[in-house]
């Protein structure tokens, strides 16, 4: 039976056969996380024309690349995991000496994010090789996305990625009382099975809100924003919920007002320096968040009494 996926492989040809694809390069091809179609038409064409494929999982990578119609001898795949990232990175690089262009792939979204990868883009750009980014599928992105945060406000701040909370109790705390301190949005991963004592965990946060992604792209794909206080309930709500891979996004904490004390700080210094310079001492005297004073300091200046 033919895969539906399989006809995406010529198109692939005729859209990216065009550019050039150097040999003796390594590509970090992302695929889908989830939803096959997702893959994108230059990422088919790279894995076609390599002439390995160096993956977490042979089984899984062989199983996904003969659903789009390409088809990879054993010889050519090459498991590169976690476990063996270190010894597997001298693999890629002798092929990549014969000149060859070698695709490494996750088992899912971008490689070197989350999942394995980075250590072998630093070997290959150590012995002076390159490295080339086919860029696609991110459970990251995807979840910031639909999080509804301006991450280009200069109030967020940006956001921090912070992966899977530890599995030991300690460290876990330990991160956790960081996440409490953290003000920018931060996106957390979790497996089913740990999701329940994350959540546990996230609830000491109060309200502040939290966007959840469950099955990000997949057929029983859910997504919801609930106060982390609130994420126990919501998913004891529903057996469902315990299923599938999570992406969290915890949203930035609220700008706290300046004091009165803050503010005449803060004045006190924009009067001699720069504002940007004046927000980052009087965040150190006075321990304000930089976004609160940075809104009191644009307050300042456009009010009349500033002028006088």
């Amino acid at each position: 039976m033919t895969s539906p996926y399989a006809p995406a492989l010529g198109a692939a040809h005729a859209a990216a056969s065009m550019q050039h694809y150097p040999q003796a390069a390594l590509y970090l091809v992302a695929t889908p996380i989830g939803n096959l179609a997702d893959i994108s038409l230059r990422a088919l064409h790279v894995l076609q024309l390599a002439e390995t494929v160096a993956c977490e999982d042979t089984r899984h990578t062989q199983a996904l690349l003969r659903a789009y119609g390409v088809e990879k001898t054993a010889a050519q795949l090459l498991a590169l995991h976690q476990h063996n990232e270190q010894d597997a990175a001298q693999l890629v690089l002798a092929r990549l000496h014969l000149g060859q262009r070698v695709a490494y792939v996750s088992d899912a979204g971008t490689p070197a994010i989350s999942d394995p990868g980075a250590r072998l883009v630093a070997a290959v750009r150590a012995a002076r090789l390159v490295a080339i980014p086919v860029p696609g599928p991110s459970s990251v992105t995807a979840a910031l996305s639909v999080a509804g945060i301006d991450l280009g406000d200069h109030q967020a701040g940006g956001f921090v990625f912070a992966g899977f909370l530890p599995s030991k109790a300690t460290e876990r705390q330990h991160a956790l009382a960081a996440l409490e301190a953290e003000q920018r949005a931060v996106v957390l991963l979790e497996a089913p099975h740990r999701i329940e004592v994350a959540a546990a965990g996230l609830a000491r946060l109060g309200q502040r809100r939290l966007t959840v992604g469950r099955e990000l792209t997949k057929q029983f794909e859910e997504i919801a924003t609930v106060l982390a206080q609130d994420f126990p309930g919501w998913l004891a709500a529903d057996a469902n919920r315990l299923r599938g891979e999570f992406v969290l996004v915890l949203h930035p904490a609220p700008v706290a007002p300046a004091t009165g004390t803050d503010t005449r700080v803060l004045a006190l210094l924009l009067a001699e320096l720069p504002l940007k310079t004046a927000v980052r001492l009087a965040a150190g005297i006075t321990g304000q968040p930089r976004n609160a004073l940075y809104e009191a300091a644009l307050a300042w200046k456009a009010s009349p009494a500033s002028d006088e």
